[in-house]
């Protein structure tokens, strides 16, 4: 990579408030060479982007009878597997297209993961889930999908936009011209999904678009647990207004949705680039806090302990009398005539 990109990452779930299990899963990945598939404890410390890249991934299961939580787990486990240090040789990450096709190779990998063991345990047939990745590679990002998992970029200065277009019903009529976005977001036939992973009849079909990053921006994953219940606008309004700390965004985009009614299980997971001024900023901050107690930017003088001040005082004393003494001694044997 040319240059150094930082960014924070952060990602959450709610079972919400009509299901009674969680069938969404997720990971998220801050150094792919590293294979670190856990969210970082500290959200709010600036991460610089290795070389393989950061990965945010998002499933949302179906199926009914824990069969939902099960296809999404195994996608996860998949994906995770495609993604090792080894698979991601230069070759694959040097053009767009070769991106492209592993990204492809991993959701299909998935989807066999998925048929393979529905046919081994009959009790979980008819189970699927969608997929939603966001790989981020110098200041690019490469979105891969399947089903209505999304993923939206924000940026302060212009807003929300749809990074993924649903595989839906809905959406091939909105597409077609027969429906507006309005109408779409209410329309009862929303939750059927065109494509899957876990189909036994179809090979998954997955879609794919990369897109620049900007300094600010936000990378946005969610599953309909969260753009089900709230229009993209409303998702814009709270981004603007929360999405200087990612955690606290995370946190006010799950919760608007369970206030919304929370008919579904709520995923989000986020990844926003940080100006490369602002990290200076910040380590050139810790640096003036390292030498408050004198100039910025001057090495502190030690200090002294209260011991040696005490000894160096007892000193200066026994000296001065010492002096005072040889100085009377002087008058008393050699008096002025």
């Amino acid at each position: 990579m040319t240059n150094k990109v930082h960014f924070q990452l952060t990602a959450g779930t709610d079972v919400g408030l009509q299901r009674s299990n969680n069938e969404d899963n997720f990971v998220v990945n801050a150094n792919l060479a590293g294979q670190e598939w856990f969210i970082p404890k500290d959200r709010v410390s600036h991460i610089t982007l290795r070389e393989k890249g950061c990965l945010l991934v998002v499933a949302d299961g179906m199926g009914g009878m824990n069969a939902g939580e099960v296809a999404s787990g195994i996608a996860i486990d998949s994906i995770q597997k495609s993604f090792l240090p080894e698979n991601i040789t230069d070759d694959v990450i040097r053009r767009t297209a070769s991106i492209k096709d592993f990204m492809t190779a991993a959701i299909v990998s998935a989807d066999n993961a998925i048929r393979e063991h529905a046919r081994e345990n009959p009790d979980t047939l008819g189970m699927g889930t969608t997929i939603i990745m966001a790989w981020i590679l110098d200041k690019n990002v490469y979105v891969s999908w399947c089903g209505d998992s999304r993923a939206y970029s924000f940026h302060p200065e212009s807003g929300l936009i749809r990074l993924s277009k649903d595989h839906s019903y809905v959406q091939e009529l909105v597409d077609s011209g027969r429906l507006d976005d309005e109408a779409a977001f209410s329309h009862p036939n929303s939750n059927i999904i065109t494509r899957s992973l876990g189909d036994p009849g179809e090979t998954a079909v997955p879609d794919f678009v990369g897109h620049g990053l900007c300094d600010g921006e936000v990378i946005l994953l969610c599953t309909d647990g969260l753009s089900g219940m709230l229009r993209d606008r409303a998702i814009e309004g709270i981004m603007t207004g929360t999405a200087g700390d990612v955690d606290v965004c995370k946190n006010t985009l799950i919760e608007s949705a369970l206030r919304e009614g929370g008919q579904d299980n709520v995923t989000v997971a986020l990844c926003k680039i940080i100006p490369e001024a602002n990290v200076a900023d910040e380590a050139g901050r810790g640096a003036v806090a390292d030498t408050a107690d004198g100039e910025a930017g001057k090495p502190k003088r030690p200090r002294k302990s209260p011991v040696v001040k005490l000894i160096l005082i007892v000193a200066i004393l026994l000296f001065c009398l010492i002096a005072l003494g040889l100085y009377c001694m002087r008058y008393i044997y050699n008096p002025e005539p």
